[in-house]
């Protein structure tokens, strides 16, 4: 599948007319880096606000690159319509993971979606979120996948590098990590990318803690809250 026209102008001519900064030739460096020596690479995303910068940034390089996006079945609307927009304007290549129960189903048999205090919460975690990206890392045999994740965002990412392990034997790759919500906020408007700023997360209640996707290397698979 092949970009639109003007799609294809928007990713593929805008660094032309626009002069890149220190951190975006940081980041486009490492994205070459990694494509180059990567055999299966993909890249993740929940289509949060200001996701859209690393898949500007991804799809100027490498238009078909599978993108994973783990839907847990409790995005907003607006969330929903703004995936939709980017797939249509920009041919996304979307692969979408969801868990096996459904949220009607588990409205009807647990009430829906846990207090994070609960003592079901984790497990509800683990079936919504970090089961279906197991299973999506499998299923399309990736090595390497780029994420968002930025060092300001919790103390836990402040101590990742640009390059670090993640789960199944993969390499996780964060050409954004040194950015901050300003230099997001400036890359969307300069290149003119839409924003969803209608977001919600349930298995992430709080922007202290990690939901477990970025700490499964390391054999941790539960929520934690970080410290600032």
């Amino acid at each position: 599948m092949q970009q639109s026209a003007s799609a294809a102008g928007t990713a593929a001519g805008s660094h032309v007319r626009h002069h890149r900064s220190a951190l975006e030739c940081t980041a486009v460096s490492l994205i070459t880096r990694i494509l180059q020596e990567a055999r299966r690479p993909a890249v993740a995303t929940n289509f949060r606000p200001g996701s859209a910068a690393l898949l500007h940034l991804l799809q100027r390089e490498t238009p078909r690159l599978p993108i994973i996006w783990v839907d847990t079945g409790y995005n907003t609307p607006a969330t929903y319509r703004y995936v939709e927009r980017l797939c249509r304007d920009w041919q996304l290549n979307l692969h979408v993971f969801s868990a096996a129960v459904t949220p009607a189903r588990r409205l009807a048999l647990s009430g829906g979606v846990p207090r994070p205090q609960h003592e079901g919460f984790e497990d509800f975690v683990r079936e919504v979120k970090l089961e279906p990206f197991r299973r999506a890392l499998k299923a399309l045999d990736v090595d390497y996948w780029f994420t968002g994740i930025r060092r300001e965002q919790t103390a836990y990412r402040s101590t990742l590098r640009g390059i670090s392990d993640g789960p199944e034997g993969t390499r996780r790759v964060a050409p954004l990590i040194d950015w901050c919500s300003s230099d997001i906020e400036s890359y969307l408007a300069r290149h003119g990318i839409p924003d969803n700023s209608d977001y919600d997360d349930p298995t992430k209640p709080g922007p202290a803690l990690e939901c477990g996707l970025m700490t499964m290397a390391g054999g941790e698979t539960g929520v934690q809250e970080v410290v600032a």
